[in-house]
């Protein structure tokens, strides 16, 4: 029987991560298997070759390119500065000459006595992989880095910017529906992540940047401040390489959206503890989505878990889970997927999830319904559809490729 694929978002107190860390071209490993990182160790480095510069050299003297590995000061390999001189041609005793200066720092490549050029390289460019989660190595890929493997709190938002970071999880209002303020930021937040409620505005961001937090997550933002704040539209490929010097999450959507409070509790409860965190989000696939990650050096009790996050056996009988695809597309072992509950189900009638598209967007529902037949929409495709009851009680139809699903 056909289904559709239903991207999951998870939001758990504990499960097994795993992140590939990876050099773009073959280097070094310094790290060994089993060795404990933090979020800033450098795991891996190479060197990239610099910048070639062609420098027409024979031009430059006035000479024949056949003479000019005659006429160089500097020969193939050795280091040169900006402005030392490379090549010198004097004629009639001294009296016409002419030379050629390097118009790099770097080292001389190669000297072509067809053309007349000389190719000086800058110095390689170094290369570094940090470990970015607190955990062990897992594992290493010779050459190329290593897998390094956490445990503890992991949450995914909906969209964000920035790349990764890492700081302590500040909690700076007092419940998710409350707005994050410029005011309520201080000095004292310097290298924070900041937890606000159901909206953070672009000038809290800007305040965010102005006392050097590391990070804001909260419920929703304006895409007019977002826009504001990046200096730029917002673009529909791969966020996470933008040039701000914070990382921004929003976990509900775009507007003000009050944070899930299952998310908002478990935020609260990691106070103070240490997270590594990273906005990069593929917005079209929703394959990759912004994260949150807080090691814990052990599992929590059942006592200890958020009545609103737990991962009992009524929840896994709800069937809120992700599809197996996703939980490997989001980098969970299946360590992991047994600690947070169980197999993947899919969505079944009582499954909690979140409405992508329009009108409904950023709404959050539990499934109804699901009827197998396919059934013609508005733009008179045949889709399948459910049917779910938004939190506000009211009943509403949408296409499943529109809706994500809510992990425990």
């Amino acid at each position: 029987m056909a289904h559709a694929y239903t991207p999951g978002l998870k939001v758990t107190e504990y499960a097994v991560i795993r992140r590939q860390r990876r050099l773009p071209i073959p280097g070094r490993v310094l790290v060994e298997r089993g060795q404990r990182v933090g979020p800033d160790a450098v795991v891996a480095e190479a060197s990239l070759p610099g910048n070639p510069n062609t420098v027409n050299a024979a031009a430059a003297l006035g000479a024949d390119p056949s003479d000019l590995p005659h006429l160089m000061v500097k020969k193939v390999g050795d280091p040169v500065r900006k402005g030392e001189v490379i090549a010198r041609y004097r004629a009639l005793f001294g009296l016409v000459s002419s030379k050629c200066t390097s118009p790099v720092d770097g080292a001389v490549e190669s000297v072509s006595e067809v053309t007349g050029q000389v190719i000086v390289r800058e110095p390689p460019i170094p290369v570094q992989v940090r470990a970015y989660l607190e955990g062990a190595v897992a594992e290493v890929i010779p050459r190329e880095g290593v897998v390094v493997e956490s445990q503890g709190a992991f949450i995914q938002g909906i969209f964000g910017v920035g790349g990764e970071t890492y700081g302590e999880i500040q909690v700076v209002v007092a419940n998710p529906e409350e707005v994050l303020e410029a005011s309520a930021i201080l000095p004292a937040h310097r290298g924070k992540v900041l937890v606000g409620g159901s909206l953070v505005t672009g000038a809290a961001l800007r305040r965010a940047v102005e006392v050097g937090a590391r990070g804001v997550v909260a419920g929703g933002i304006i895409d007019r401040d977002l826009i504001g704040f990046l200096g730029h539209d917002i673009g529909v490929a791969i966020t996470g390489h933008e040039d701000i010097p914070i990382t921004v999450i929003v976990t509900e959507g775009f507007g003000q959206m009050t944070m899930a409070h299952r998310t908002f509790e478990l935020l609260q409860s990691l106070g103070g503890r240490m997270a590594s965190i990273n906005g990069a989000t593929q917005i079209r696939a929703g394959v990759m989505r912004p994260e949150i990650v807080v090691p814990v050096s052990r599992r929590p009790s059942a006592a200890a878990r958020p009545a609103a996050g737990s991962t009992s056996a009524g929840d896994a009988a709800s069937g809120g889970r992700a599809s197996a695809g996703d939980a490997a597309s989001s980098g969970l072992t299946s360590a992991g997927q047994a600690g947070s509950g169980g197999v993947s189900q899919g969505l079944v009638p009582g499954t909690r999830i979140r409405i992508i598209r329009e009108p409904y967007f950023g709404r959050l529902a539990h499934v109804t319904e699901l009827p197998p037949e396919l059934q013609v929409i508005e733009t008179e495709a045949k889709v399948r559809i459910l049917h779910a009851r938004l939190d506000s009680g009211e009943l509403v139809t949408v296409p499943r490729a529109n809706v994500e699903i809510i992990e425990d």
